[in-house]
């Protein structure tokens, strides 16, 4: 038991001794406590080396080396402190480990400075390029290899994208769909000629990093671009659906005009008073479309009032017969003349009738049915009265007393002049045919971003 106790308190002394010669151990002027480290072994209680000779023995090997200037090497208790300068922050890694492995070296505080001056970076770079250069030089049977898979790849992609748009065109119909299709193929197979090359150099972790990096790269420029990427999946999305075709007549966005051409970023729309509009695609698509062109024919309309005394049935039949007479208005489906509202002063008759809309102008024929259905109601003595207004005279009304009065014209008298023209159009409509084609062939070379269009004819 007693030689337990002194055992036991033999060891209490030396750990204290030896924890107490640690906190006291002075530090050199400038050493910098944050690089230390913790030893990476125990700690011998007697020196196996004496601290000059640690020193010495460092010293000579680091200058040895002839990669530091300004060595300093000093040894107190087994912390080595290592001074100086130099070009590579991997010499001065080199010399910590070094000093860490060196027999009786039991701490290692680095104070070798990195130089960052302009000649040492020029000097580095030239050695490095002239590292690469003869490496390079040596390994020229590879990379001729190389550079002929890769010419071979890229000569196949070629070929693949071609084979792809012939053997796919007939069940693609959009054309960009087509193109990104044959596209994607081609690049694949660059990328496999790519990847290859990368296995012959022995770069099997370059060659997973750029296969798997390019769908993060995808990614990242979706987002960085959105707008962007958003115009071009609406214009292939149009391209597919083909909502209408180069040439058709639609309103989008508030704005009527003539498809002239669609893009991968907007689709330009030509206004039939001649100017040019473009408007994204992802606002296309997210839009209502009317489509004026799509049917063959189309339906107007207009509404006529006529006085409470006049027949409304007379006032229908010769409204129906001015649609039935006029070359522009179609049969089938048969035009309606129905009473539509009973208003203040007039009793409303709502008028339908159908046109071709390829062959004639919607504002033409409408100005000429409703021109002839004044006429021929005017001339079977239907009334056209204005909106009743009701006026309030808060001190009565004044009798002015007339010597000589106007002569009253009685209902029809002077309105043959009025209702002698029964012509289909006049002058000023033009002949009622549809001005789209003209104004499209007037401007058919003069289409802002006129890329490949992607639209049917």
């Amino acid at each position: 038991m007693r030689r337990a106790l002194q055992a036991a308190a033999l060891a209490l002394c030396l750990l204290g001794g030896t924890a107490v010669s640690q906190d006291i151990l002075p530090r050199p002027e400038g050493a910098d406590a944050t690089v230390a480290q913790e030893p990476s072994r125990p700690i011998s209680v007697v020196p196996e080396v004496e601290d000059e000779q640690l020193a010495g023995r460092l010293e000579t090997i680091l200058t040895t080396t002839g990669w530091f200037e300004d060595l300093a090497v000093s040894a107190q208790n087994g912390v080595v402190f290592l001074d100086g300068s130099t070009d590579r922050q991997e010499h001065r890694a080199w010399a910590e480990a070094l000093a860490e492995k060196t027999q009786g070296s039991v701490a290692v505080v680095n104070r070798i400075a990195v130089r960052t001056d302009a000649v040492a970076t020029f000097a580095i770079a030239w050695q490095e390029l002239r590292r690469f250069f003869f490496a390079a030089l040596g390994a020229w049977p590879v990379l001729l290899v190389a550079a002929l898979i890769l010419v071979a790849a890229w000569l196949v992609a070629r070929l693949v994208t071609a084979v792809a748009r012939r053997v796919l065109a007939p069940s693609l119909v959009s054309p960009l769909l087509l193109g990104i299709v044959a596209r994607v193929l081609g690049f694949g197979v660059f990328l496999l000629g790519l990847y290859f090359v990368l296995q012959v150099a022995g770069l099997t972790r370059l060659a997973v990093t750029i296969l798997g990096g390019t769908g993060l790269i995808g990614i990242v420029v979706g987002f960085a671009f959105r707008d962007i990427a958003e115009n071009f999946l609406a214009s292939m999305l149009l391209s597919i659906r083909n909502p209408f075709h180069t040439g058709d007549l639609i309103e989008v966005d508030g704005r009527t005009g003539i498809v002239q051409n669609l893009n991968t970023r907007t689709t330009v729309l030509l206004t039939l008073e001649g100017t040019h509009i473009q408007i994204p695609n992802a606002t296309i698509y997210k839009s209502t479309i009317v489509n004026y062109s799509s049917n063959v024919s189309r339906r107007a309309e207009f509404v006529v009032g006529i006085g409470y005394d006049s027949s409304a049935a007379k006032a229908q039949a010769l409204i129906a017969e001015v649609l039935k007479e006029h070359p522009a208005v179609l049969n089938v489906p048969e035009p309606l003349v129905l009473v539509d509202a009973l208003g203040a002063a007039t009793v409303n008759l709502r008028v339908f009738y159908w046109f071709d809309t390829a062959t004639y102008s919607p504002a033409k024929i409408n100005s000429a049915i409703l021109r002839l259905s004044k006429n021929a109601l005017l001339r079977g003595g239907i009334e056209l009265p204005d909106p009743a207004r009701e006026i309030i005279f808060p001190r009565g009304v004044p009798v002015i007393e007339q010597k000589s009065a106007a002569p009253r014209v009685t209902p029809g008298e002077g309105r043959e002049a009025i209702a002698e023209d029964t012509s289909a159009s006049t002058t000023g409509e033009g002949g009622l045919s549809n001005e789209t084609k003209e104004v499209r062939s007037q401007s058919s070379d003069q289409i802002p971003e006129a890329a490949e269009n992607l639209l049917k004819d």
